[in-house]
């Protein structure tokens, strides 16, 4: 027998010695399942909230937007002044939607989500990170946000938000 064979079955040894007499303790413990009703109404409200919004966002209908210069959008009832300052960075975005990665289904469900949030939230500011890539998103998410109701205007992002492959978005938070 090796020294090493020897060495395993002093140490099996000693501790059979130590665990002499242990008794196996029987199981008391009673385990409660953790209540999913009300995380399941907040995920069903959430989903449903970013289903309404999705439900603006057209792939036939294209709004007239300006081909000239930077991706920009006003509604006919804002001053053009908005758009120069969301342009400037005078708003301050408080959420960021980053929808690198996505498909249009998942852009657009995200993007009415972002949007019900802010609503929601009072959040009259927002900033959505497209990419640049393939140019769909690009392409796409001003065409959407100019369908939806609560978008005002929006405006390429500056540089410190994402420049080319950004936009910043103001919203209109209705009154209470």
């Amino acid at each position: 027998m090796s020294k090493k064979d020897q060495n395993k079955n002093d140490d099996f040894s000693l501790f059979k010695e130590a665990v002499q007499g242990v008794k196996k303790l029987s199981q008391d413990t009673i385990i409660q399942q953790p209540k999913r009703n009300n995380r399941q109404k907040e995920v069903t409200r959430s989903s449903r909230e970013a289903s309404d919004s999705e439900f603006y966002f057209s792939d036939e209908f294209v709004p007239l937007l300006s081909d000239s210069g930077p991706t920009r959008y006003a509604r006919s009832d804002v001053s053009q002044y908005e758009l120069k300052r969301l342009r400037r960075g005078v708003y301050v975005p408080d959420v960021f939607l980053d929808m690198h990665g996505m498909t249009q289904n998942e852009a657009k469900r995200e993007l009415g989500a972002m949007i019900a949030y802010c609503v929601k939230n009072e959040i009259s500011c927002a900033c959505v990170q497209h990419g640049i890539g393939k140019h769909i998103l690009k392409q796409k998410t001003p065409l959407w946000l100019a369908q939806h109701p609560d978008i005002l205007a929006f405006h390429q992002a500056p540089l410190e938000y994402g420049g080319d492959g950004a936009l910043l978005v103001l919203l209109s938070i209705p009154e209470k």
